[in-house]
């Protein structure tokens, strides 16, 4: 199949008509449907075909066993209405590649693998990463069997209604350590590319970043009946943290965001009890991220006491500084004709390359490429996206593009697995 065809056959599935966005939630049925997707792919081209211990799909050209793997492949899932390319790029990328190099007649001297990680985006049980962070170690048992949904189920009740093994999820070196690199294919998630003309990028660092729970608890009461000097109001608190957050982001060159918010009693004519808002911050550097995040919640604990609100601040997640293997970004570069230069690195913007506008650049976005860079050598691609825009309906990469993007990731992997 051409990367149209794949990408068409992969299009409709978990798309919402109302909003045009995607709600590929882990261990539902629309991601049910992409893993049987991905499975058809596998098969269709006689590949292995593997399900791990954590749910996590893998697609095997030559013995699993035999070390030193090359691996490609990103995740099928997305967030609540999130768009059609952050993730699934990676996956339809690699199926096309393992196409271009079959048609190129290489002969590949590495066991090459192709994989869908589970639940990357978090969406429904508010951890990242699951499938890959599992594999890693990096998220325990205990952690993982603790996890639940909007609705009270647990991942691992999620897992079982699905069919899958819940009991087996755990750390899984032995199959970790049969891989020697693995390279991740992402739409970028931003418009550094687009600015600079160039279509594939190569990912330097993901800047540190994290998802922190503010707990405002007031007194519900009548909307109508209570006088505002008599109110303990959160909502005024959360509000006046909200802008909190975006002054200090600005301030320290930064992002941070409360994208998420819940409420109780959530009546129109109530007073909330309890207003609970999830912030998303991330920074280039950790100093910069603790000096936001201290920030926010300074800002945020005077609010509280000028209201007579209580404040609960909890850590839900957090992900240190990554730098992707030099030496692997490296041999990336040479693959493609690149030499990096010796500056480049995990700062904000893009580096430079001998006699090429698009060298080395950064990312404020979490991947499984990240989580897995503290076990194994990881790298990434990036595939220009024109808007910049990422997470919602409206994210877009230009087909020219994406095929691009297929034969970058085709040159890789011949470089690396077919030498």
């Amino acid at each position: 199949m051409t990367f149209h065809s794949m990408w068409a056959e992969l299009l409709p599935i978990g798309r919402s008509s109302a909003s045009g966005g995607y709600r590929r939630f882990a261990w539902t049925g629309a991601d049910a449907d992409c893993r049987a997707w991905f499975q058809a792919q596998a098969e269709s081209r006689g590949l292995t075909y593997e399900l791990d211990r954590n749910g996590n799909q893998w697609a095997w050209l030559g013995d699993p066993t035999a070390g030193d793997a090359v691996v490609t492949g990103s995740h099928l899932d997305s967030v609540p209405d999130g768009g059609a390319f952050d993730g699934p790029l990676g996956v339809v990328s690699s199926f096309a590649a393992l196409d271009e190099l079959r048609a190129r007649q290489v002969t590949f001297t590495k066991p090459l693998a192709l994989v869908n990680f589970g639940d990357e985006e978090g969406a429904r049980f508010g951890l990242a990463c699951v499938g890959s962070r599992l594999a890693a170690g990096q998220l325990t048992v205990e952690q993982a069997h603790r996890l639940t949904d909007a609705d009270g189920i647990t991942l691992p009740q999620a897992m079982e209604r699905a069919g899958y093994d819940a009991g087996t999820i755990g750390p899984d070196p032995e199959r970790l350590a049969r891989i020697g690199a693995f390279v991740e294919l992402h739409v970028e998630q931003g418009r550094a590319l687009d600015l600079s003309g160039d279509r594939i990028g190569i990912a330097s660092a993901i800047w540190p970043h994290g998802r922190w729970r503010f707990d405002f608890r007031g007194e519900a009461n009548h909307a109508g009946t209570t006088r505002l000097a008599d109110r303990r109001d959160p909502m005024l608190s959360y509000a006046e943290t909200v802008l909190a957050a975006r002054r200090e982001a600005r301030l320290a060159g930064a992002v941070a965001t409360f994208g998420k918010i819940a409420v109780e009693p959530n009546g129109v004519n109530a007073i909330p009890s309890l207003v609970r808002g999830w912030l998303d911050s991330r920074a280039a550097d950790q100093q910069t991220l603790d000096t936001v995040v201290t920030g926010v919640e300074k800002a945020a604990r005077e609010y509280a006491d000028a209201h007579g609100i209580e404040l609960d601040v909890v850590r839900e997640s957090f992900t240190p500084v990554v730098e992707f293997d030099h030496a692997l970004r490296d041999e990336l570069a040479r693959i493609l004709g690149r030499d990096t230069d010796a500056g480049a690195g995990a700062g904000t913007g893009v580096g430079k390359v001998a006699d090429l506008k698009v060298p080395v650049l950064g990312t404020g976005a979490g991947h499984d490429a990240g989580i897995l860079s503290g076990t194994i050598p990881t790298a990434m691609l990036f595939v220009r996206n024109p808007t910049g825009v990422s997470h919602s309906p409206a994210e877009y990469a230009a087909e020219d593009d994406c095929v691009a993007g297929v034969t970058a990731l085709a040159d890789v992997l011949e470089g690396l697995a077919c030498r």
